[in-house]
């Protein structure tokens, strides 16, 4: 089973007459996800992806013409928010955005939006998601995946592929994979994506990996210990990262106290979950606490 996306999603990319949405339109609808139309603003009338797609002038023309419920965002950042604020106001479920270096004011209207809607948004600034075998959404390469009974929830975009290439080689599958961005101003926190996983009859393990900076992670320990009833492994990145400054996300800086990846490592091991030192450990841990290994 999957979360949030699957074979039935009707999708809507958003740009996708830009190099961008051409070239991952393309490999999501090799994959076989059910892209249903295109937006670019201006380009109505237009085909797109080798001219399989209809391009429309707005979200709410594309969701009148094709009853589509999920979107997947290719647009340059000084747009992107415009773009989530339109799929939202078309009432559009599942929003993905790909798009890095989207200003924190925008998204401050943004978060406003969407915490006065139904609408899921993933991202900004992340690698999207992917439900094995059914539906990808976003830069995740499905080559790498199999099907299987394992969530994998990231705020990395490469150590998300990492995380799939090790439970794979252990043997075992991926249920969905989702990286949900590094960016100070998201969309889906950890506790969000855990609790659709923890509900998800057919995800058996979970995956998280975080990063320094920020308390998302203990917000997610927290949860994890009050109401997960699955395994989880998790990985904290940045382990060497100096005091103060940013290491690759937008989020991703140390300001002091629990922040610091050695201090969330601690309270997610005393929150039940299953710490790897390293991001080499992922597929052992999650095989040991799957097959029932006492010394996990």
């Amino acid at each position: 089973m999957s979360i949030l996306i699957n074979k039935n999603s009707r999708v809507i990319i958003q740009g996708i007459t830009g190099s961008e949405g051409t070239f991952h339109g393309k490999q999501m609808l090799d994959y076989g996800t059910n892209i249903v139309a295109g937006v670019t603003p201006g380009k109505a009338g237009f085909k797109a992806l080798d001219d399989k797609i209809d391009v429309y002038n707005t979200v709410k023309e594309a969701k009148a013409a094709t009853n589509a419920n999920t979107s997947i965002i290719f647009v340059p950042p000084r747009f992107a928010a415009n773009a989530i604020i339109e799929s939202i106001d078309s009432i559009i479920d599942t929003i993905v955005c790909i798009s890095e270096g989207i200003p924190v004011r925008d998204m401050i209207e943004v978060k406003n939006r969407l915490d006065n809607s139904e609408t899921t948004l993933i991202g900004p600034n992340c690698p999207g998601i992917i439900s094995v075998d059914e539906c990808k959404l976003g830069i995740i390469p499905s080559f790498i995946c199999k099907k299987g009974t394992v969530g994998i929830l990231s705020k990395s975009g490469t150590l998300t592929y990492e995380a799939i290439d090790q439970i794979i080689k252990e043997g075992f599958g991926v249920s969905t994979a989702i990286g949900i961005g590094g960016d100070q101003i998201i969309g889906s926190d950890m506790t969000d994506i855990l609790t659709l996983f923890n509900n998800d009859s057919e995800t058996d393990g979970i995956v998280i990996i975080g990063e320094i900076g920020g308390t998302m992670e203990l917000d997610a320990a927290k949860w994890i210990k009050e109401n997960c009833n699955k395994p989880v492994v998790g990985f904290i990145a940045g382990q060497t990262a100096p005091k103060g400054r940013r290491m690759g996300h937008a989020g991703a800086i140390v300001s002091g106290g629990d922040e610091t990846a050695e201090a969330k490592m601690k309270i997610l091991e005393k929150s039940g979950v299953k710490v790897c030192k390293t991001v080499a450990e992922i597929g052992q841990h999650m095989k040991n606490l799957l097959e029932g290994n006492n010394n996990e």
